[in-house]
């Protein structure tokens, strides 16, 4: 065969390639990738609902300007009630990090130590988590326990428990998915426990501790544990697609506004929010940005210190089985171009 038959053969093998391929494009994320980008952060969160989000709020503390607050679709779709950057958000698995600052600072304090053992900490899971003698605080911080996650029990979210006891119930006497510490597997399980210690070793609720040493002392007004005793009206509505009813009324963590997180993250980000030690002791088990994701809400909250930024998006509805996710996280990196674009 001659080596000009060879290359056009090649040629139309790639071409036929591409051709079947493009049958498994995902069509809605290519649209958002390729769309030519826009000249300023509303115009990228106005587009955003051109991608099926129903609301969408991003604040953005740029160091050298005033804080930015941008919205667009709606804060409560079925009353037609205009989305509100400064609307309460459920923040998901963005709390990880105020839970991780408060692990830091306690040890720092010396009421626990990164090398304490889950069953020294709970006795009473003795036998009811495997390998709980070798799981060190450090491990549950770093998700690297192996404990199984409670949230990953099918049809988890079609019912979801609103107790640490109902939840954990769910993984106790389970074997492990690993070894403690020889591997790594996101585990909402290990943070249920971590709030369990805290709790126990304070001898009160943690989340008071995190409002003295955190959102006190970054006047954060806007930050609760929990729905209870917030204002409803104040909370963004949630949906999740193929689900009719409205989310936000279903009790599944923190909620916040998008600046008291960004606030937060500035603060985390800078040192501001530690004193002595503390964050050396952060630095060593736990990362500087999150991402949250439950039914009817996802958020993205993250520090860019190469032009000494804080973006925090919020975004609904959800769905699992599409690529809200992954538009969400698309036009989340748009914004941050334009932001580094324009200097």
């Amino acid at each position: 065969m001659s080596k000009k038959r060879s290359k056009q053969i090649i040629r139309i093998l790639l071409l036929l390639g591409t051709t079947i391929s493009m049958f498994y494009v995902p069509w809605p994320l290519l649209k958002a990738l390729i769309k030519p980008m826009p000249g300023t952060v509303q115009e990228q969160v106005d587009e955003a609902l051109e991608h099926g989000f129903d609301g969408i709020i991003v604040y953005v503390d740029k160091a050298g300007e005033p804080p930015a607050y941008y919205a667009a679709g709606w804060h409560d779709p079925k009353n037609k009630i205009p989305a509100n950057p400064h609307a309460l958000f459920k923040i998901a698995s963005i709390s990880k990090l105020y839970s991780a600052v408060a692990v830091a600072k306690l040890v720092h304090k010396g009421q626990v130590s990164l090398d304490d053992k889950l069953s020294d900490l709970l006795p009473e899971l003795r036998g009811r988590i495997e390998y709980a003698d070798q799981i060190s605080l450090k491990m549950l911080v770093q998700h690297r326990s192996g404990i199984p996650n409670y949230t990953d029990t099918p049809l988890y979210w079609v019912a979801p428990k609103e107790t640490n006891e109902d939840n954990l119930a769910l993984v106790l006497d389970l074997p492990a998915n690993f070894k403690p510490g020889e591997n790594y597997e996101y585990c909402n399980t290990n943070y249920l426990l971590l709030s369990e210690i805290m709790d126990k070793v304070l001898g009160y609720p943690h989340f008071q501790f995190i409002q003295t040493e955190v959102l006190k002392r970054l006047n954060l007004t806007n930050t609760y544990a929990s729905l209870d005793g917030v204002d409803m009206d104040r909370v963004m509505s949630g949906y999740h697609v193929g689900y009719p009813l409205d989310l936000k009324t279903e009790k599944v963590g923190m909620v916040a506004s998008a600046e008291d997180v960004g606030v937060f993250l500035r603060a985390l980000n800078d040192g501001t929010l530690f004193d002595g030690e503390e964050q050396a002791i952060y630095s060593s088990i736990y990362v500087y940005e999150h991402t949250g994701l439950v039914p009817g809400y996802q958020s993205i909250a993250r520090y860019y210190k190469d032009i000494d930024a804080v973006v925090v998006q919020f975004t609904g509805p959800t769905y699992f089985e599409g690529y809200n996710w992954n538009l969400a996280d698309i036009i989340y990196g748009r914004i941050v171009k334009i932001i580094r674009k324009r200097g």
